[in-house]
């Protein structure tokens, strides 16, 4: 139920573009992150910094869309959010000596510390991937390819997402090796 909860805003920006218009559409996708931030909080009692940042970024650059008439502000929403993310992984491991995808996940995932490294470097890759893809597109295509774009480039994080499966997958502990102990 989680990943409708996640996709549900971007298929219903589609199907509003698609019957009507960008700003149709950026107006129903205001209105369906914000139901779905409450749906996660509903369900987790509390929403995720990404979260927060990403309503917050809907919701301004989907205002200047619909107050100013102007489409760009929307399109170029990804390319901030993905740059963003880049930045702020980036500065964290590099700057402040943290990693915050450990101090995120580090409860629910053992990993060594070299693996939590290369997987927040592969982070900071990804996104700046992201921010450039989407950027490439808004800059040189139409405005209905990049819809369809972010409609289809959903590929991207799955593919992205199903890598770190395999990679992180030899580096974990099984519950059984977990509790057995060293074997003498």
């Amino acid at each position: 139920m989680k990943i409708l909860i996640d996709f549900f805003p971007i298929a219903f920006f589609f199907a509003a573009y698609k019957l009507y218009d960008i700003y149709v559409g950026t107006a129903t996708l205001m209105a369906a992150t914000a139901v779905q931030m409450g749906l996660i909080l509903a369900i987790d009692r509390k929403l995720q910094t990404m979260h927060k940042i990403t309503l917050v970024l809907i919701m301004v650059f989907g205002t200047l869309t619909l107050v100013l008439h102007d489409e760009r502000f929307i399109k170029w929403k990804p390319t901030v959010l993905y740059s963003a993310m880049a930045i702020g992984l980036a500065v964290a491991l590099w700057v402040m000596q943290k990693n915050f995808l450990k101090m995120l996940l580090g409860s629910q995932l053992e990993l060594p510390d070299a693996v939590w490294r290369r997987l927040n470097l592969a982070w900071v890759v990804y996104c700046l991937f992201m921010a450039a893809s989407n950027a490439y597109v808004v800059l040189y295509f139409s405005t209905e390819f990049w819809v369809n774009f972010k409609l289809w480039g959903y590929v991207f994080p799955l593919a992205f997402i199903i890598g770190q499966g395999f990679y992180i997958a030899p580096h974990l502990r099984s519950d059984e090796t977990a509790h057995e102990g060293p074997k003498a």
